[in-house]
């Protein structure tokens, strides 16, 4: 669905990514891991789009991304961010609606047709938010807020989404929800799913895939059980951790592990 072929982007003389290369699939969900500074959002920008590589190439559905009409693009792919504070007052299913920008002629709220409205009901629905269609955004809580931006991007009905810490500044109740309902959309969509996180565990438990980053580079991409390894996640970290299995989902579980003072 979509693709990254070496893929290298520069800001002036410094190098932001080098060199990485990863596959998006239907149905399964990829997540990205890395110290700050890795490069991370800046590869998410070049999938969408916004932000052209210097070198290497990025393939949506086997046609150069660069080919597409922005409205094309926001389509077919949508972008999850942390949080943003809006500069004026504006309702839950409002703010929701404007996820359709990609299927209107119009950028203003009050051109929303029936397939508009109907299509942001079951997304509130689905991010069970029915109930707060009337509230302002800035009456929700945090978690209620992100799952207010995810159902925007859902709205779109674009079938690959690019989530860029999606889960920050949450508790780990809503950081479940969040990736829960990403990973039901890939479930049971066939929807594929991009995920930048700091929470190692998190992505063990959701993803099919994981990139681990370094200063820029790909320092492994596979399988949770290929790549969150001791060794890898020093490589990329500098710290040692244990690596077990958990005890219910039998994926990786990732415990940091620190020298004791006597």
């Amino acid at each position: 669905m979509l693709e990254a072929r070496n893929v290298s982007i520069d800001y002036g003389k410094r190098q932001a990514v080098r060199d990485v290369s990863m596959r998006l699939s239907a149905g399964e969900l990829t997540a990205i891991i890395g110290a700050n500074g890795a490069g991370k959002s800046s590869l998410l920008r070049a999938l969408n789009g916004t932000l052209r590589p210097s070198g290497g190439e990025i393939f949506l559905e086997g046609k150069p991304l660069g080919s597409y009409a922005r409205r094309a693009i926001g389509r077919r792919i949508a972008v999850v961010t942390q949080e943003a504070p809006l500069a004026f007052p504006v309702s839950v299913l409002e703010y929701t609606l404007g996820g359709r920008y990609a299927w209107s002629g119009s950028g203003k709220w009050g051109w929303e047709s029936e397939r508009d409205l109907k299509v942001a009901e079951e997304v509130l629905r689905e991010t069970e938010l029915e109930n707060f269609g009337a509230r302002p955004m800035n009456q929700l809580s945090g978690g209620e807020r992100q799952r207010a931006v995810l159902a925007r991007a859902l709205a779109t009905e674009a079938k690959i989404y690019l989530l860029d810490e999606p889960t920050a500044n949450l508790d780990l109740a809503h950081q479940a929800t969040i990736l829960a309902l990403v990973r039901k959309r890939c479930d049971s969509r066939g929807d594929a799913a991009l995920v930048i996180t700091h929470d190692i565990n998190l992505a063990a438990q959701f993803s099919d895939h994981v990139l681990l980053m370094k200063d820029g580079g790909s320092v492994a991409f596979g399988r949770p059980q290929e790549v969150l390894t001791p060794q890898l996640l020093k490589e990329v970290f500098s710290v040692d951790v244990l690596v077990d299995a958990h005890p219910v989902s039998g994926v990786p579980r990732v415990t940091p592990v620190h020298a004791t003072q006597t």
